[in-house]
């Protein structure tokens, strides 16, 4: 399969390599994509993007020492809008590096997310929105920014 073939061919460059190549992230997590996230031809099915892209925000705000389970618990829920282009597919057992950049306009933050696959080439470009709630009721985010404060510019 063409896949298989450009697979073997990509040279493994590092997190550091990637990054440069492209330009400045404040959290970047290496990923190898998995057997069960993959259809018949071996290709990453469009709607796991979605999947490595929640798990990229998940991490970074564990990294930036909260979590989404926290703010539930304190009645903060955020609310999401997303847009993905897809660019080139990444294969079974293919090393990928997905990285996020957070930006603030107002109430909303704006997570701006790429993957990249090992050879540094674009695979996915996401814009995803989050607005903040709690206990139901829209806000201004402020308790979000408290836990962002440090990687917002």
């Amino acid at each position: 399969m063409w896949h298989e073939k450009r697979r073997k061919k990509m040279p493994d460059y590092s997190v550091k390599k990637i990054i440069d190549m492209e330009k400045k992230y404040i959290f970047e997590l290496p990923m190898k994509v998995r057997d069960y996230e993959v259809d018949s031809e071996g290709i990453v099915n469009n709607a796991v993007y979605l999947h490595y892209l929640e798990h990229t925000r998940h991490e970074f705000c564990e990294f930036a020492g909260t979590s989404f389970r926290s703010m539930h618990e304190r009645g903060i829920d955020p609310v999401l809008s997303k847009e993905i282009e897809y660019k080139t597919p990444l294969g079974l057992g293919e090393n990928f590096t997905s990285c996020l950049n957070l930006s603030r306009e107002g109430a909303r933050f704006i997570f701006l997310q790429d993957i990249y696959n090992s050879s540094g080439k674009l695979v996915v470009k996401a814009k995803v929105s989050c607005v903040s709630t709690v206990n139901g009721r829209l806000t201004r985010g402020d308790e979000i920014a408290e836990a962002f404060a440090k990687y917002l510019p």
